[in-house]
């Protein structure tokens, strides 16, 4: 009998196997779109360039070290992949977090995760800013809305969000950085990619709460690409890279949209 019957339903093409100790570098996409959003799109060398420079701002900068945990509090923007790409890049774990979180939620997530860092959106500073006091956060990141735009748009889009929409609740993170900043300082320091082991964590992802208190899932480095690499054999053949665009409203914190969104299709050279 055969021990894995499942494999003569595989549609023609797929794979019955993958090998998650090998991964392919993007590095061939390079001038092609990778990520969109209000109208600008940077390039999967716009993403690469970004995302060391905010890798060497965490090592050389803020002197974060090899398994730290880094969380992040953003929604979809062109912010999110250069963020969690940097933090992997750097050797450090992602720990998302839902924006909208509620104060005793974060202060629970932050205080679980051990996190030393986190990247916040200025929307949620104030529920940072009462979260803090209980956490191990040594170093605040902060960024708008607007960040990663065309200058004029930037400064535009940020002005109509804190002054016209008012959506930035008034908050005070003593000694935080500002995102930009951030980058800018990385964009000068000294650095190499560190060493990375496939059992290294990548991301602490935590459980939705809905049963209880939400609990982080370990995901190393090798269990993300195993998924990514199992989900490109399935819908790999039937994509165009070059020419094919993923629409993402599922929010990147999310497993799913982290998965099949962001790397999936940034594996297959697509453009979200």
């Amino acid at each position: 009998m055969d021990p894995r019957p499942w494999h003569a339903h595989y549609s023609s093409g797929v794979p019955t196997t993958i090998d998650p100790d090998r991964y392919r570098s993007c590095r061939e996409y390079r001038e092609r779109r990778a990520f969109s959003n209000q109208g600008h799109t940077l390039s999967f060398a716009d993403i690469d360039a970004a995302s060391r420079e905010f890798a060497a701002y965490l090592v050389a900068g803020a002197h974060l070290e090899r398994g730290d945990r880094v969380a992040v509090m953003l929604p979809n923007l062109l912010q999110s992949p250069i963020v969690m790409l940097g933090i992997l890049r750097a050797g450090l774990t992602v720990v998302n977090v839902n924006p909208l979180y509620t104060v005793r939620e974060l202060e629970h997530q932050l205080k679980d995760s051990g996190a030393r860092a986190i990247v916040v959106l200025e929307n949620f500073g104030a529920t940072l800013e009462k979260a803090l006091p209980k956490t191990d956060i040594s170093t605040v990141i902060v960024t708008a809305i607007g960040d990663c735009l065309p200058a004029v748009k930037r400064v535009l889009t940020n002005f109509v969000v804190r002054h016209i929409k008012r959506i930035v609740p008034s908050y005070r993170l003593e000694q935080s950085v500002r995102w930009r900043e951030a980058l800018r300082h990385g964009q000068a320091l000294d650095y190499g990619d560190p060493e990375i082991a496939p059992e290294d964590v990548a991301f602490l992802q935590y459980t939705g709460g809905t049963t209880g208190v939400a609990k982080g899932a370990m995901l190393s480095h090798r269990n993300v690409v195993a998924n990514v690499l199992q989900t490109s054999a399935w819908v790999g053949g039937a994509l165009e890279p070059k020419d094919d665009t993923a629409v993402t409203p599922l929010p990147l914190y999310h497993i799913y949209a982290l998965t099949v969104n962001l790397f999936t299709f940034w594996h297959l050279g697509a453009h979200n």
